[in-house]
């Protein structure tokens, strides 16, 4: 199995076992499409996004792998809360990562976490979905 694809289902198995604010199920995708009508439940999408590799000596390099962490919802209403609840969620993902461990991958540290722009407006004002995309980056030195 590939590392990113090791580091993506480590990512979920974080994700299904984690306490946040509201019921997490992740699932790993390539690809990521979903009807509409599908997103009235909270989806969260793993996805390989990319892999830098620079040389630290003669027999080691660094790799860092990028994880995109999606975190979608159909809005019901138009109200605030909805979004409020929604952003904490993500800002518990971020925290939640920060450390610097995963728990079943110990050689693999998170050194960053992105998450701009916070939320995807389009979305929101398109189709009532809020969508908000969080990179890690995971370090590896092998």
């Amino acid at each position: 199995m590939s590392k990113i694809v090791e580091i993506a289902d480590a990512v979920v198995q974080e994700f299904n076992g984690g306490q946040f604010s509201q019921p997490v199920e992740a699932q790993r995708y390539y690809r990521p499409t979903f009807e509409l009508a599908q997103m009235k439940t909270l989806h969260v999408s793993v996805v390989p996004k990319g892999i830098t590799i620079a040389g630290l000596s003669r027999s080691a390099d660094q790799h860092e792998y990028q994880l995109d962490v999606a975190v979608q919802k159909k809005l019901a209403g138009e109200g605030l809360e909805e979004i409020d609840g929604l952003l904490t969620l993500v800002e518990e993902i971020a925290d939640h990562f920060r450390t610097p461990r995963l728990a079943s991958l110990a050689g693999v540290l998170c050194v960053k976490v992105e998450n701009a722009p916070v939320y995807a407006v389009e979305h929101i004002e398109e189709m009532r979905l809020f969508t908000s995309v969080l990179t890690l980056t995971f370090r590896v030195t092998r």
